[in-house]
């Protein structure tokens, strides 16, 4: 499975890394805080959006600690998905969030 430390991903979001990031939480859990830009796909529904991904783009799957995402990211590769697991997940980043709509600057 591939993998990107959460400063990793931070670093390629700084540099415009063409990528979409995923946030497998539940809607409450991202509710608290999340990286700007991030589309929320409860792990529970990944399988039933499916259709809404392109196996073209990269995807950055990110959750709380990393569990969840390796869990989708393993589940998107065996789909055929280019996706990688931000390990350490929102617990390790230290960029910038977006808490109900209003955006944090990186700690």
């Amino acid at each position: 499975m591939n993998q990107l430390s959460a400063k990793q991903v931070e670093q390629q979001i700084k540099n415009n890394k063409k990528m979409t990031l995923i946030d497998v939480r539940e809607p409450e859990e991202v509710a608290a805080g999340k990286i700007p830009g991030v589309i929320n796909i409860p792990l529970g529904l990944l399988e039933y959006r499916l259709h809404e991904l392109e196996k073209s783009e990269e995807y950055i799957i990110v959750c709380r600690s990393g569990s969840r995402s390796g869990l989708a990211t393993s589940f998107l590769e065996s789909r055929g998905f280019n996706a990688t697991n931000m390990s350490g997940g929102m617990i390790s980043w230290e960029g910038a969030v977006e808490i109900a709509g209003q955006y944090q600057p990186a700690r």
